[in-house]
């Protein structure tokens, strides 16, 4: 295990996480991440930061989590397109979409992006992460929560948990505003971030 004097530089996982995308691009035969060990070794970084570079190529779409500690890389044609993700975002505003309104269908959206069902599922799973849309239901049509730069809309206490998700324990929330009072005693709550 390399012992470090210092500690790494802020950033060090970021430059580590470009570095292994690099190979990853130049080698399309590569199919998995070096082990934790390996960057350690490689980069002479502590666990902690091996770990946060494992953790930004699976948030960056590079690779995600296999049984058995390993890292399986998601090539191009397999990763959520990042594009696709924020092309999705601007339907909300394009559209003239609000608060509440049904968002297009996964079918209306595989055609007008000309994206695989997989890949649009998961940029819609990445607005759902970000409290832009609803979760998918069979049957229901994905609902808009928030418009994009606004804090997220919740309208039951399972979205209010999702748009919780990200606040990290002990931070403080502005507000919780009612926005909107449904005649079936349904408020939606707008939060910000303190």
């Amino acid at each position: 295990m390399p012992q470090q004097d210092s500690p790494s530089p802020r950033g060090t996982y970021r430059k580590i996480a470009d570095q292994i995308r690099l190979q990853i691009d130049g080698d399309p035969g590569m199919t998995e991440i070096p082990t934790v060990a390996d960057i350690m070794t490689e980069h002479d970084v502590s666990r902690g930061t091996a770990l946060r570079v494992l953790r930004a190529l699976h948030e960056d779409g590079v690779a995600e989590p296999v049984r058995g500690g390993r890292w399986r890389i998601l090539h191009s044609e397999s990763r959520p397109s990042r594009e696709l993700h924020e092309q999705l975002a601007e339907v909300i505003t394009r559209d003239g979409l609000q608060v509440g309104d049904p968002f297009p269908s996964s079918g209306e959206l595989m055609a007008r992006f000309d994206a695989s069902r997989p890949t649009l599922t998961k940029a819609l799973n990445q607005l759902h992460a970000r409290g832009l849309v609803s979760e998918a239901r069979q049957g229901k049509p994905r609902t808009v929560l928030a418009l994009p730069g606004e804090a997220a809309t919740a309208r039951t206490v399972g979205d209010l948990r999702r748009a919780l998700e990200g606040v990290p324990d002990g931070s403080a929330l502005d507000a919780a505003v009612i926005v909107d009072r449904k005649g079936d005693g349904t408020v939606v709550l707008r939060l910000t971030e303190g």
